[in-house]
């Protein structure tokens, strides 16, 4: 689906970020891909060539970058198929509102606990 317009699935999900939440700092989104930092330093790079992505120092702190999506990559995002309702629809069709529910949750908290494992540096 996202092969005609030159976009992988990773490229696709930092485009979303960016859309639906905004400038994000590179390294969150090191921790919210679940990648390595060089992986995801190749991906924007590729995302910034193209010029959908705008990588600009973080005024708040010069170490840190931060991440826009310019006005070609809105462009972009407004071409391209929902695939947060394609996803959806394939991975919860036929479960109830209440099981998604209870699902979403139970993820996000043993996610939260994963990440505070690995924050503890109990996991590499």
């Amino acid at each position: 689906m996202l092969r005609p317009f030159d976009l992988g699935s990773t490229q696709w999900y930092i485009l979303h970020q960016l859309v639906h939440h905004g400038p994000t700092l590179q390294r969150d989104l090191v921790r919210l891909l679940q990648i390595e930092r060089a992986t995801l330093t190749v991906i924007v790079g590729v995302l910034v060539r193209k010029g959908w992505v705008e990588q600009v120092i973080d005024p708040a702190d010069q170490r840190r970058k931060l991440l826009h999506i310019t006005p070609a990559g809105s462009t972009l995002w407004a071409q391209l198929p929902d695939l947060s309702a394609i996803i959806n629809e394939a991975a919860f069709a036929g479960i109830s509102d209440a099981d998604r529910e209870i699902a979403v949750r139970v993820l996000r908290i043993a996610t939260e606990r994963l990440d505070a494992f690995i924050d503890k540096g109990e996991i590499s």
